[in-house]
């Protein structure tokens, strides 16, 4: 480490003002404070003092999506294995087939390591673009601004790839984390300035773009076949949503021939959906991360989930003739689709959610119940919680501007009396 540090020391001149590549200090500097800590001190009257900067706060957002990151490694090869062992007329091809036969592995879904290294081969070409790609945008516009890299577009890259099917093709990955990054985050002044999460942003413009390589029954399988023309595995919410009504939606998931789950796979996650969000377990282990660390908010999440409890209670009383989804049991809606992963790890966003305490509670609830309102009402849609987290960020600034101004009443009323 100190022969790195000599070797950066060296360069700092030429980065430096006035320096050869004066330009490129903004790359210089990224590579410096990502290493060590940054050698500037404040200078001045006091000041406070905290251990948490934005690195670290970026630090602690990773290490909790290392469980979601380690099931969308599983999941995605144990989905494709459970279809290949199912279905003997499926002939695998293509390359990271031939690579999983070059470790001396087959396609046994009992393999932890088959599972593993095989949904790896989808999950990690899709984060090197997500990082590639979007690292390039953000050192382009450092470049251009003359202000430091910030580290916020390794968790943008870190939770992009996490909420996409493992077949997306790896240039609309690159040109949806490019919308995130620039139209998302960019062109409203960077880091720390951004009002939509970037990361959703993306997933939106590949969504509406593209919805034939993000939707349906044919995407969540990662396998390239040769004798059959498509995979078909729908989601669970994908499957509620065109379902017949019956007594009660638990019938409906379990009764599926081609689907047949219960609950707890829900929970733990073994099924389909985008790589690194299917497991509500892996979420709450990330969960625990944030709120002990303090950089998640506990306020938004509990609120989140308060509000799609009790819509979905609400119609799950009221029932429907013609739509399932109002059968849906309350707790079905925390853990399948990608609820707990959108609670946990988009919603929480300190620059995109609400500021102010009281604001975060309404902020919360109005995610929770967006969801499940998007989720029940329009069938077409079975999926909610993208649009609500993209709609409760916009209207975050309203929330707490309302919020300050009734205490701002409220002390101008103490004061009078």
């Amino acid at each position: 480490m100190k022969l790195i540090r000599r070797l950066l020391d060296r360069l700092h001149p030429s980065f430096g003002k006035g320096g050869k590549y004066e330009k490129l200090y903004p790359l210089y500097e990224a590579v410096d404070t990502f290493l060590y800590t940054p050698g500037t001190t404040t200078s001045g009257p006091s000041h406070v003092r905290d251990g948490i900067d934005l690195k670290r706060m970026m630090i602690t957002v990773v290490v909790a999506l290392i469980p979601c990151i380690g099931m969308a490694m599983w999941n995605t090869g144990y989905q494709a294995n459970l279809y290949i062992a199912g279905n003997a007329a499926a002939e695998v091809v293509g390359w990271r087939h031939d690579v999983l036969l070059a470790l001396g592995l087959t396609h046994d879904p009992g393999s932890f390591l088959a599972n593993v290294i095989y949904g790896a081969l989808f999950f990690v070409p899709v984060f090197l673009v997500c990082n590639i790609v979007g690292g390039m945008w953000e050192v382009l516009f450092a470049v251009v601004r003359r202000h430091e890299v910030n580290e916020g577009f390794l968790v943008t890259g870190m939770l992009f790839p996490l909420i996409l099917p493992p077949t997306i093709p790896l240039w609309q990955v690159a040109l949806g984390i490019s919308f995130g990054v620039v139209i998302g985050k960019e062109v409203f002044g960077g880091t720390g300035k951004n009002f939509l999460n970037p990361a959703l942003t993306a997933r939106a413009f590949v969504f509406f773009a593209y919805p034939g390589n993000m939707t349906g029954d044919n995407i969540w399988i990662a396998l390239q076949l040769r004798s059959m023309d498509g995979v078909s595995a729908a989601t669970p919410l994908g499957e509620l949503a065109v379902a017949q009504p019956v007594e009660n939606a638990m019938a409906v998931v379990t009764q599926a021939d081609h689907l047949g789950i219960d609950w707890m796979q829900t929970f733990l996650g073994t099924i389909p959906g985008s790589m690194g969000e299917t497991s509500a377990l892996a979420c709450l282990i990330g969960a625990a991360i944030l709120i002990i660390t303090g950089v998640g908010s506990w306020r938004i999440m509990l609120s989140c989930v308060v509000g799609a409890l009790a819509l979905s209670s609400l119609f799950h009383a009221m029932g429907s003739s013609t739509n399932p989804m109002f059968q849906l049991p309350p707790w079905w809606h925390l853990t399948i689709g990608g609820f707990a992963f959108g609670v946990v790890f988009m919603a929480t966003d300190p620059v995109s959610a609400a500021m102010t305490e009281t604001g975060k509670w309404f902020y919360g609830l109005l995610i929770g119940v967006m969801t499940v309102l998007i989720r029940v009402v329009n069938p077409a849609f079975p999926e909610g919680v993208m649009l609500a987290i993209l709609f409760a960020n916009v209207v975050a600034p309203t929330i707490d501007y309302f919020v300050v101004q009734a205490n701002i009443k409220r002390r101008l009323a103490r004061n009078a009396a």
